[in-house]
């Protein structure tokens, strides 16, 4: 194999899910996604580095997707665009709002005009006297922010492999107990990954040992496009895992890839697959699969998944460090709320604990804004988890580290985890 089709080889994966991102037809992604390898073949000689190739293709793909686009439509209608697209399967809909999303990345000016003429659907002169602007001014803005909404239509993932810089310890934070009843929240998350299952959605979170609050693995999460699992429609995952701990190690590398499915209704929230590659075989884990799947990514029966509308159900009863729980499976309730005083911003959360849903012996704190997302979550081992890998109970190994207490069993803190929400 020649030089070219080496680099080539190991950046095909990523060439096909940026292009088949950004053009849903797939016969015409697949005729981008050739126009992108040919240029490339023969731009090659001009390359002076070719540790930049990925980037380099990615930028060729970037562009023919460009011209792809100018092609198609020549102009753009925005008021002709769905707000809304659906994708229906048998438990709900995966809704993906790409004309916002496009319009929330262009400058204020370029927003206030496509909502006051599209949205709002004001005349022109109107909106010249609205604004106490001259009309040529109105129409001039239009046709600008018009282009500046067709260059980025539909908006895409931000750059590929550009890994958050968490800081190498975790910043204090406090947790306040408020005498406020806890509020209701819409919680979309995809349950342990912190990631809405939502088309183009990106997220990077580092987790940190406690008590010395240094940072180990970190996180990369990218929502890439359209996926069916035995006939029932959701999205795929990539998650790129940086210095996983060792649990979550494949093969003893320093670096675990892993795609999900995923599905997101409006009411649940679940993993419908899961794969990665071990010993050079893809392996691939759906919900049809038993424990295999279940023991690690299912949740709720029948693998409902986690409910997207959280109300305080009484299943977890909390008075400060001492929590009580009632007898039935799948243990995962509102214990609280709490002011999260954290990264010198104050957030009003919900407290949530999970106990034992997944793993035997663990247990977690996760605090949920109003938003539906977390700002903080925290996890707790029973002091004779896994005792015959560790060698000590956690209160031997953590001697400094808060302690819980549920059911009349000491739970001991390990580690947190952070998103770039609070950034």
């Amino acid at each position: 194999m020649s030089e070219f089709e080496i680099l080539l080889s190991e950046c095909l994966g990523s060439l096909e899910r940026y292009v088949r991102y950004r053009i849903s037809d797939r016969t015409d992604s697949e005729d981008v996604f050739q126009e992108t390898t040919f240029a490339a073949f023969r731009q090659f000689d001009k390359l002076k580095n070719k540790d930049n190739f990925k980037a380099w293709l990615i930028g060729i793909a970037r562009n023919k997707c460009a011209d792809y686009y100018r092609s198609k439509r020549g102009d753009l209608y925005i008021d002709e665009l769905p707000e809304t697209e659906l994708v229906q399967s048998r438990y709900g809909f995966t809704e993906y709002t790409p004309v916002s999303e496009t319009i929330e990345e262009l400058s204020e000016k370029d927003r206030q005009m496509l909502r006051l003429f599209y949205y709002e659907d004001i005349p022109q002169n109107e909106i010249a006297a609205k604004l106490n602007i001259p009309l040529g001014t109105v129409k001039s803005r239009i046709s600008t922010a018009k282009k500046n909404f067709r260059k980025l239509y539909p908006y895409p993932p931000k750059g590929e492999g550009n890994m958050f810089k968490f800081p190498e310890k975790m910043p204090d934070y406090k947790i306040i107990s408020s005498e406020e009843s806890p509020f209701t929240v819409k919680w979309e998350e995809l349950m342990g990954w912190f990631i809405v299952p939502k088309l183009g959605n990106r997220l990077c979170w580092a987790i940190y040992d406690q008590p010395d609050k240094k940072r180990g693995e970190q996180v990369e999460m990218l929502v890439e496009c359209p996926a069916e699992v035995h006939g029932i429609q959701g999205v795929q995952i990539s998650a790129k895992e940086y210095f996983p701990n060792e649990a979550n190690r494949i093969d003893g590398a320093e670096l675990a890839e892993r795609m999900f499915v995923a599905q997101l209704t409006d009411t649940h929230c679940r993993f419908l697959a899961e794969s990665h590659v071990s010993g050079g075989v893809r392996k691939n884990y759906t919900f049809l699969d038993g424990d295999a799947f279940l023991q690690n990514w299912g949740f709720g029966d029948d693998n409902c998944g986690n409910s997207t509308n959280i109300v305080q159900k009484g299943d977890i009863l909390r008075n400060g460090s001492v929590i009580t729980t009632a007898n039935k499976p799948f243990l995962l309730d509102t214990v609280g709320r709490y002011t999260v005083e954290i990264n010198k911003k104050t957030y009003d959360t919900v407290c949530v604990m999970d106990i034992e849903t997944y793993i035997s012996g663990v247990a977690s704190e996760q605090f949920i804004d109003k938003n539906g997302r977390t700002v903080l979550w925290r996890r707790f081992n029973r002091d004779d988890w896994a005792a015959e890998r560790y060698g000590k109970p956690w209160t031997e190994l953590l001697p400094d580290s808060e302690t819980i207490e549920i059911d009349g069993k000491t739970y001991v803190h390990w580690y947190d985890c952070v998103t770039d929400y609070i950034f």
